[in-house]
């Protein structure tokens, strides 16, 4: 059953949060609680692979709601974004009150009745029955509330960002032929972007900000551990170490927390009881994700695996 109630305090985010294996620093916990307490959409901004996603899959698993997600693109509009009209069945209606249009005239005695009464059917076309909801439409109508989840809203056009102000701002829509649509219980919104493109002032003033970059050694190893509980604490301090260590070159991208722990099962699934030179060059891939990457870390293999030897003896 869904808990629409605001958590107690930041500590019952991070516990609530830990029970869905999401490891939350005390940042991202104390967005989520403020969220909550004064219903304002949190926008998370970092870089791709950090748990941007995560976070609203984790809430709305915590909280036993519903998500609804809008994935975001260049091109998105109101049609796929909030809302279309059912076409076809505003085709099959129309057909059918033209093979009835003689029963439904019949009765008018003079031309101007007769237009009366069909002004009154032609209102049903645009009625609630012909809408078909897209993902913001839905998450205003769920009866128990749900997490929206607008995901990489930077990869949409500037345009886009007006269709979302009312329903940021206020937690309802306006529909030209329908009027007002209130959300029926405000929905949980978190808006994600990689950073693709600056967002405009009115949609950030709409939302709490919240940045999530890569984590603290400490954090990271916590995820590792909830994420790969199989890890032995020296493999998991080792390549959490040598993370850090790689995230210190100039790559074309570096490494984030998603292949971290994509390491992190590999090392385990071929059996590694600590990371060696071979190891590492094995399954360097799985980290880096470009070639150029992979041949201006593989020099550094060595120094970082000493170092992370060390940082695991001194611990």
């Amino acid at each position: 059953m869904a808990d629409t109630r605001p958590s107690a305090s930041i500590e019952a985010v991070e516990s609530g949060l830990a029970a869905q294996g999401y490891i939350a620093s005390r940042q991202i916990a104390t967005a989520v609680y403020l969220a909550q307490q004064i219903e304002k959409p949190i926008l998370v901004e970092g870089p791709a692979g950090v748990g941007k996603t995560e976070l609203a899959k984790a809430i709305a698993a915590w909280r036993g709601m519903k998500m609804i997600r809008l994935q975001c693109y260049e091109g998105l509009d109101e049609a796929k974004a909030l809302y279309e009209w059912k076409y076809a069945k505003q085709l099959l209606y129309t057909q059918i009150l033209k093979d009835k249009l003689g029963e439904v005239l019949g009765g008018a005695p003079t031309l101007e009745a007769a237009l009366n009464q069909l002004h009154d059917f032609g209102d049903v076309f645009f009625s609630k029955e012909f809408v078909e909801p897209r993902p913001l439409l839905q998450a205003l109508e769920q009866p128990a509330g749900c997490v929206l989840l607008v995901d990489e809203i930077d990869k949409s056009d500037a345009e886009f960002e007006s269709l979302l102000l009312e329903i940021l701002s206020d937690f309802q829509v306006t529909i030209p032929e329908l009027g007002t649509v209130v959300a029926v219980s405000p929905p949980t919104v978190i808006l994600t972007s990689n950073s693709e493109r600056d967002l405009g002032d009115a949609l950030k003033r709409r939302c709490l900000h919240l940045h999530i970059g890569f984590p603290e050694q400490k954090l990271e190893e916590r995820i590792v551990e909830s994420r790969v509980p199989g890890i032995s604490q020296t493999l998991r301090r080792q390549m959490v170490s040598f993370i850090h260590e790689v995230r210190t070159l100039d790559l074309k991208k570096l490494p984030s927390v998603s292949e971290t722990i994509d390491w992190a099962r590999v090392l385990v699934l071929l059996q590694a009881p600590e990371l060696g030179h071979e190891m590492v060059k094995d399954t360097l891939n799985v980290l880096l994700k470009y070639e150029a990457d992979i041949e201006a870390t593989m020099p550094q293999v060595s120094t970082f695996i000493a170092k992370a030897s060390r940082q695991n003896v001194f611990g």
